[in-house]
């Protein structure tokens, strides 16, 4: 047997980034998708091995390396992926038609991706950063109460749902956020933003589902979404209800509704909502509670905390919107408009009460 690896993925960036990283140390050769590699398991057999994707049109990593067992019994079969689960991954070894199951998210270029984008939806529009976050809270609440799996999706999704509000003036976006009159073309803009989104974030591998999901947001419940072949529809429609869901909650929260009020208002309209969602919001409990008000300096300010209220430049300029949790890139855009412009003090700040020992005790209003 010839001592070369056929890797198989449908996506070219992957396998690209596979021949980077192991051309030195082994004969590789790549092919796209599993037909391909079928044809070239037969023409140019036998591999040593062959590492597979999971997750490809027409006929999975699975059924892919039950093939390659047929044909060719000696090769060792691997599978490499991001969206595996420990069952699969159990009864794919037992079956015999794997020799090894190697779970490879991409965790860190995932997470750097997420970051860079929330950070820069932080600097440019720290009120659509501020939702977003807020958005993510209840999210993650739902899809624990709910108790669905995978759920790292969804909440990727929350994080990233206003990313597409970069399109936007900040002005406009906080008339929008607080339900002050907009434009015509303010409003057109606005109601476009989740296809921006998910325009934007359909070109990460492994975030499909995630930005399908964000171009959906508004659905109503009972509606099917729009998604794209590697987008598994059962699960974008799910975290879409999430989404429209917590938006529309988040919405009422902060016209000073109460988290009951805000609940009566959307059963006035459950049709628009999967109702696990509004019986998972009915747990929901404010993440004030058992926190503690501060009123600090700029200077003061440390990662973790999250402001009581809008932080702005001495010429107005919104710097962080109320509710949004401080972090080192915030600490940096606020220490450089404090050197250059000065920001209005002092800052009202929401502490854990064991974070908040020895801090400054609450200033007047």
């Amino acid at each position: 047997m010839a001592d070369k690896i056929l890797c198989v993925d449908d996506e070219l960036n992957i396998l690209l980034s596979l021949q980077r990283q192991l051309r030195k140390q082994f004969h590789l050769e790549s092919a796209l998708g599993p037909e391909k590699a079928l044809a070239m398991i037969g023409r140019d057999g036998p591999y040593a091995v062959v590492v597979s994707d999971l997750q490809m049109p027409g006929m999975n990593g699975l059924e892919l390396l039950a093939k390659v067992r047929e044909v060719s019994p000696d090769t060792v079969r691997i599978m490499l992926t991001g969206q595996a689960d420990l069952e699969t991954a159990i009864a794919a070894v037992n079956q015999g038609n794997i020799f090894r199951f190697l779970t490879n998210l991409l965790e860190d270029t995932l997470r750097a991706s997420v970051k860079v984008l929330t950070d820069v939806l932080s600097l440019v529009h720290p009120a659509a950063f501020s939702r977003a976050t807020r958005i993510h809270r209840y999210v993650r609440h739902m899809a624990g109460e709910m108790k669905l799996h995978d759920a790292w999706q969804f909440e990727v999704a929350a994080l990233l749902s206003q990313v597409g509000c970069i399109t936007l003036e900040p002005g406009a976006l906080d008339r929008i956020y607080t339900g002050d009159e907009i434009s015509d073309e303010e409003e057109r803009m606005f109601a476009a933003h989740p296809v921006a989104g998910g325009e934007l974030l359909a070109h990460i591998p492994r975030l499909e589902a995630a930005a399908a999901m964000i171009a959906n947001q508004n659905l109503p419940y009972g509606q099917a979404a729009q998604v794209q072949a590697r987008a598994p529809r059962e699960t974008v429609e799910t975290g879409a209800h999430l989404l429209r869901a917590a938006m529309d909650f988040d919405r009422l929260i902060v016209r000073n509704r109460s988290v009951e009020d805000a609940l009566a208002q959307m059963r006035l309209r459950a049709r628009d909502y999967d109702p696990a969602c509004l019986q998972a919001l009915a747990a929901y409990v404010a993440p004030e509670c058992g926190m503690a008000v501060r009123v600090l300096k700029p200077g003061e300010l440390r990662p973790g905390m999250v402001v009581d209220q809008d932080v702005r430049s001495k010429t107005g300029l919104l710097l962080l919107a109320k509710g949004q949790e401080v972090t080192l890139s915030v600490l940096g855009r606020l220490r450089a408009f404090a050197a250059k412009v000065g920001i209005a003090e002092p800052v009202r700040v929401l502490v854990e009460e064991e974070v908040g020992a020895g801090l400054p005790a609450p200033g007047p209003d």
